[in-house]
């Protein structure tokens, strides 16, 4: 897989970071979310894995393109966003040794990857959310 670096949120070691592949998805590197946290209370889905990341990550993904705007729901692959500010991502985890061996990833972080639909799905208002808003009179 090869991938393409579109951003982190610091110079200085390891951090989240965000990158595209060449697959039509992203590589999400966060922290790693243990299953049962009691401070998340999330059920991640079996064969899937979890990691938390600041919401400013996804401001790089202006440079793929798409809009640098927030997100305008919650749906999968995000999870949560906590009262921190950071997101839950969920996705398939990476494990292929040849993709990994192109990150730099301390043992505290692991990497998803997410379809590069669903991310984009999350930036957009809902088609029957913006209908239903139009179709409800002004008072």
């Amino acid at each position: 897989m090869k991938l393409r670096f579109l951003g982190k949120n610091s110079k200085v070691g390891d951090c989240p970071t965000l990158y595209a592949t060449d697959r039509g998805t992203y590589l999400v590197q966060g922290w790693k979310v243990i299953p049962g946290d009691p401070r998340l209370r999330l059920d991640i889905p079996e064969g899937k894995t979890a990691v938390e990341v600041p919401a400013e990550l996804f401001e790089h993904l202006e440079k793929d393109g798409l809009p640098a705007g927030e997100f305008k729901r919650l749906e999968d692959p995000l999870m949560a966003l906590t009262p921190g500010g950071t997101y839950v991502v969920q996705g398939r985890k990476v494990t292929d040794r040849e993709t990994l061996s192109q990150m730099s990833i301390p043992d505290y972080e692991a990497v998803v990857e997410v379809s590069k639909a669903a991310i984009t799905d999350l930036l957009e208002v809902p088609r029957g959310a913006a209908l239903q808003r139009r179709a409800q009179p002004a008072h």
